[in-house]
């Protein structure tokens, strides 16, 4: 069975000293997906960084924008991170002269890391900004079958078609 995702005070994850890994297979709260999340988590610690690397899928039910049927979509995330391990500024620019390439927020030494809200984070990113349920999509529902009546604008020039 999977490791529970809980989060892991960072002196731990200090302490151990040999990072941490996670093999998901379980939901994510605040992520209403249809399947259980699957993936790996993998941390470690490189001097004053927090280096964060996985990958998770899982399926989501989302409604079409267009046509607003219901559809299912399959969201993949592969990310990596580097977090600063620091409490002020100058820990921040210690760890960012290490290595200013790629470190994007920082953690204090003396809270915690949650891997379930790490990867929410990631599969969220996923989401399509535009949801669309198909090359196919029937578009929106009409309440008749006449044409719908033209613009009067046009009228002028609808007379001149043969």
């Amino acid at each position: 069975m999977a490791d529970p995702l809980r989060p892991v005070p960072v002196q731990e994850l200090l302490a151990a000293d040999c990072g941490r890994q996670w093999h998901v297979e379980q939901p994510i709260s605040g992520l209403e997906s249809t399947t259980v999340v699957s993936g790996l988590l993998q941390l470690q610690i490189e001097g004053p960084l927090l280096r964060v690397t996985g990958h998770a899928e899982t399926t989501v039910a989302l409604r079409c924008d267009r046509c607003l049927q219901t559809f299912e979509h399959r969201l993949v995330a592969d990310a990596s991170e580097r977090i600063a391990l620091g409490t002020g500024q100058a820990d921040l620019a210690e760890a960012l002269d290490f290595d200013a390439e790629g470190c994007s927020e920082q953690i204090d030494p003396a809270g915690s890391f949650d891997p379930e809200q790490w990867i929410y984070e990631q599969l969220s990113l996923q989401l399509p900004l535009v949801n669309r349920c198909g090359a196919q999509c029937p578009g929106p529902a009409r309440w008749g079958t006449a044409e719908p009546p033209g613009d009067p604008r046009w009228a002028a020039l609808n007379k001149l078609r043969p």
